[in-house]
């Protein structure tokens, strides 16, 4: 009996993760954008022209009044470094470009220098690192030389949205980013 209701279970989540599974719609352009892309296709000089001029104000109008942002991939890597390890939901606010492209951007380790560290109530680290990024140990593992600032902090993701925390080359620990 309890074999039947597992497969079932199992059998009614199948649907549900498809639908998770499947790949994010392309996100449209913004109009601004568009507008301007457009106005390559006039024919006319002077009508180009006047099109790229009043597309170009109204995208720099748009950009000062905070409703469209440009940014490139050097700073879309940057936003992602500085964003990982936070538990946020997968909004995607670069756009939506191929999968690969995506799993090519991802951040999986991340790098940094302590700036400073201390023991909680229950004896695990929290290490501050000079980027600002803060975290803190979540098992019970011992880190044999206390952190010091300067040294080199390592950390990857693991298995199940965890991450491994390394600290000046020790065995690594468990660690959640902290706000």
């Amino acid at each position: 009996m309890k074999k039947i209701m597992f497969l079932a279970v199992v059998a009614a989540a199948i649907p549900g993760a498809a639908l998770l599974a499947k790949p994010a719609k392309e996100q449209a352009r913004p109009q601004a954008f568009e507008a301007l892309v457009r106005c390559r296709g006039i024919a006319e000089a002077a009508q180009r022209l006047a099109c790229f001029d009043s597309a170009a104000a109204d995208m720099e109008t748009q950009a000062a009044n905070r409703e469209l942002v440009v940014v490139d991939r050097q700073q879309m890597r940057d936003t992602r470094r500085k964003l990982f390890g936070l538990d946020i939901p997968n909004l995607n606010p670069f756009g939506g470009g191929s999968d690969d492209a995506e799993r090519e951007e991802e951040v999986k380790t991340l790098e940094g220098v302590v700036a400073s560290a201390y023991q909680d109530g229950d004896g695990r680290w929290i290490v501050r690192l000079q980027d600002g990024a803060t975290w803190g140990q979540t098992d019970n593992n011992m880190i044999a030389l206390r952190p010091r600032p300067g040294h080199n902090v390592k950390i990857n993701r693991a298995a199940m949205g965890s991450y491994m925390m390394k600290v000046n080359n020790q065995p690594a620990v468990r660690a959640k980013r902290r706000i």
